[in-house]
């Protein structure tokens, strides 16, 4: 892939976004989940033939995913040469998702502002997974500022590192990795075995993202006017703390940024968890909270696409 062409797919996300009439691989890639966990729990007896089918689809479907999109490439390249790179920046395209997270936490904040609280819980549960149907205010401005820290990791930083490593085949195969995690990598008794190879390689793909992420948003916090020294102390002090071995960099370097405490108590399908906090509250959490945490997105992103289109010149 060429600088050219990551600009062009980063291009057409901050216009377009997720568009549903367009073919997106990831609805795609979704539905074969779905099809391959029925089929081997139709098949898979015992725990460890659970688990090792589980193994099987962690490997096998980003390794397929990879093979599809360069086969891709390669037919719009037998073509005409210009339908190889048309090919890479609609692909590319597919894989970020920076518009998308940035419309619906705007729609949370909108509501919030118009002093729509039940709109505002409502837009939120689209983006997290926590029960929202009683959160507060601020504990709406608390579960969007940590879905934009989270989500800015895996849906735009990391699909640029591997745009910029391995070009649209590789990024695809990433996103079959993160959508893998988030239908079936959990812990409970119905996904324990087969998730769990897919939970993990989940967390090594994340690991570099995640804590680029992290250290994207101190520089983000120094170029907007932020707390720039207080994300970096932070992002030290307590992005080991969450228990996601990734999650908590960059909620811990935004929590920083924007002055706010993160994590705490949540409620997933009615039964409550407890996550350590990460920050201090120096701010109250208020909406504008939400505009703080996307304008940090904004610059992070910006930085890593320059980041990845100087690579790409080399």
């Amino acid at each position: 892939m060429t600088s050219g062409e990551l600009l062009l797919a980063c291009l057409l996300d901050a216009m377009v976004g997720d568009p549903h009439w367009f073919p997106h691989p990831v609805r795609l890639i979704g539905r074969v989940i779905g099809q391959c966990d029925r089929g081997i729990r139709r098949v898979a007896r015992t725990p460890g033939a659970e688990r090792v089918a589980g193994v099987a689809l962690a490997l096998g479907l980003p390794s397929l995913t990879y093979l599809v999109g360069w086969l891709v490439i390669e037919a719009a390249g037998l073509i005409h040469e210009a339908g190889r790179a048309a090919a890479g920046v609609l692909l590319a395209w597919t894989t970020l998702a920076a518009r998308d997270l940035l419309d619906h936490a705007l729609v949370v904040w909108r509501s919030l502002e118009a002093g729509k609280l039940e709109a505002a819980r409502q837009a939120v549960g689209r983006i997290v997974g926590r029960d929202t149907a009683c959160l507060s205010e601020p504990e709406v401005v608390r579960a969007t500022v940590e879905t934009i820290a989270e989500s800015t990791s895996d849906g735009v930083i990391a699909p640029l590192v591997y745009l910029t490593l391995g070009g649209p085949p590789l990024a695809l195969a990433y996103k079959a990795v993160s959508t893998l995690d988030s239908m079936i990598g959990h812990l409970d008794e119905r996904y324990r075995q087969i998730g769990w190879a897919s939970a993990r390689l989940d967390d090594l793909v994340n690991w570099v993202p995640a804590r680029l992420t992290g250290l994207l948003f101190v520089a983000a916090a120094g170029l907007s006017g932020g707390r720039a020294g207080q994300a970096w102390r932070i992002l030290f002090r307590d992005g080991h703390k969450h228990p996601s071995p990734n999650s908590g960099r960059p909620e811990a370097a935004m929590a920083g940024a924007v002055g706010v405490q993160l994590g705490g108590a949540n409620v997933y399908a009615g039964v409550p968890s407890d996550r350590p906090w990460l920050g201090d509250p120096l701010a109250p959490m208020v909406p504008r909270r939400i505009a703080e945490a996307l304008r940090l997105m904004g610059v992070a992103s910006g930085l890593a696409v320059l980041l990845g289109t100087a690579f790409l010149a080399l």
